[in-house]
């Protein structure tokens, strides 16, 4: 059997990234004969900002015309396994994004997960196994994230450690990948 697919997009912030990954998405729809596509969406509406580039998401989606479906994991990718069935593809947005999320989990009680390192390495432990457990259900996937580490590595402790994570899942992510892509200014680089 052909491996499924996995397509990793990466680049800057408004680099056109979602739009592309969606009709990534799309063509991977068309190919397997998918029933729906799902959006796993990460983002969490903490500002106006936030919300309105949500809603704008959703509205991009929504005027496509296709059986969309938006599922809200901000943390605990492994629950995805409950929603995802035969006959699905994936769109995930994005890494990164969840990556804060877990990194900063358990902020309201003085101790974040990247202060427990054990806690952080279990959580992107639990992520990589639902990526390969959705992989061998035959789920093609559409992996985004940003592309944050073309700065200078970090003299604070807290965001060098976010660096590091970050540098080595999205190799990882192009490991996996069956094609890996770097968005510029709407123009995408094939990379593998």
């Amino acid at each position: 059997m052909a491996e499924t697919e996995l397509i990793f997009i990466t680049g800057g912030v408004r680099s056109g990234k979602s739009a592309f990954a969606e009709q990534q998405l799309q063509s991977l729809a068309k190919a397997y004969q998918a029933q729906r596509l799902i959006y796993v969406a990460t983002g969490v509406a903490f500002d106006d900002e936030m919300k309105k580039r949500i809603a704008r998401h959703k509205l991009d989606r929504k005027k496509q015309k296709q059986n969309w479906v938006t599922v809200e994991q901000p943390t605990n990718l492994q629950q995805l396994l409950l929603m995802i069935q035969k006959g699905d593809v994936v769109l995930w947005d994005c890494v990164t994004t969840w990556l804060t999320n877990e990194f900063y989990e358990g902020f309201e009680t003085g101790i974040c997960n990247w202060q427990q390192p054990l806690k952080l390495t279990e959580r992107i432990a639990e992520m990589k196994k639902t990526i390969l457990t959705l992989r061998a259900m035959q789920i093609p996937l559409v992996i985004v994230s940003n592309e944050v580490l073309d700065e200078p590595i970090s003299k604070f402790t807290e965001v060098k450690l976010f660096q590091k994570y970050l540098g080595q899942l999205h190799q990882w992510f192009v490991q996996q990948a069956t094609i890996a892509i770097e968005m510029e200014y709407g123009y995408a680089h094939r990379w593998k």
